[in-house]
């Protein structure tokens, strides 16, 4: 068959963490409180905060969560599903802001803690790209597509990757800790985007 173009990507790994309102940061931390910044993240605005807390379920606690800044309009807690199965908790997968119907989830600190009614995910694998990038690569906002990885030994292709295009995003595909782990990825990787599966797959890179 002949052989066609792939586009290289970017692939991250994102472990555990949660986003907070500023109401639940307050009751965690302090009445008006506010998260410093340890390092920003390669989405646009978003940092990794000095502040952590922990995930309590019903049959273990998860310590040393880290909290993502800045603060949201809604509470979001993303584990993978190991975590899941380890605080013994019935997580739905779904995409970030999805959350309804998600699985309430209690968070603690040192001196505080706050029951969520909802707000714990396992987050979808998904696409962050920008406008341009998506045009150029023939793709849009919830299409969902593939990535070839080929790390060592762990050779494979996630399906069902779902396209999130924002003006401030650059092209990164984040994968849960699980995800990642089934891939050997330590912490990120360069993967190839397959835009349709019944393509042949070879791998001529265009960037």
């Amino acid at each position: 068959m002949e052989s066609i173009k792939h586009h290289k990507i970017n692939v991250e790994v994102s472990a555990r963490h949660v986003h907070l309102t500023q109401e639940t940061v307050s009751l965690l931390f302090g009445e008006g409180f506010e998260l410093s910044v340890k390092k920003n993240l390669s989405l646009e605005g978003e940092f990794l905060s000095n502040q952590k807390v922990s995930i309590r379920g019903p049959k273990a606690t998860i310590h040393n969560v880290s909290v993502l800044g800045p603060c949201r309009e809604q509470n979001q807690i993303e584990v993978s599903l190991t975590d899941a199965r380890t605080l013994g908790i019935d997580v739905p997968i779904r995409l970030s802001g999805d959350l309804d119907d998600s699985a309430p989830v209690d968070l603690e600190t040192s001196s505080n803690s706050v029951s969520l009614d909802k707000g714990l995910i396992v987050a979808k694998r998904h696409l962050h790209t920008d406008p341009d990038t998506a045009e150029l690569y023939g793709i849009n906002h919830g299409d969902s597509i593939s990535v070839k990885l080929l790390e060592d030994s762990r050779n494979l292709v996630f399906d069902d990757v779902i396209v999130r295009i924002g003006k401030r995003s650059i092209p990164v595909i984040h994968l849960d800790t699980d995800e990642g782990n089934s891939a050997n990825i330590k912490e990120s990787a360069v993967g190839y985007l397959v835009i349709d599966r019944k393509e042949d797959i070879s791998y001529e890179s265009t960037l």
